[in-house]
C-alpha cells in the first residue's frame, strides 16, 4: 500500500508519498512562496537527483 500526505500552509505545501509495505519514504517535496511569480518547486523522488523550479504558482490549487 501507498500512502500520500499533504500538508497545506498558508504559503507552502509539504507532502510525502510513502510505500508501507517496507515503510520507506518514496518521494517528498514543496512548494515555497506560494501566491508568488517566484515560487519554488523542490521533488525528492527516492534514488534519484532532485528537482527544483522555480516560477508562478499563484494559489495552493496550481501548486498540488
Amino acid at each position: 500500500m501507498k500512502i500520500f500526505v499533504l500538508n497545506c500552509g498558508s504559503s507552502s505545501v509539504k507532502y510525502q508519498l510513502f510505500n508501507m509495505d517496507d515503510e520507506s519514504v518514496m518521494a517528498k517535496g514543496l512548494v515555497e512562496r506560494i501566491g508568488s511569480d517566484d515560487a519554488i518547486l523542490t521533488h525528492r523522488p527516492e534514488g534519484r537527483q532532485p528537482v527544483k523550479q522555480v516560477g508562478p504558482v499563484l494559489d495552493h490549487t496550481t501548486a498540488i
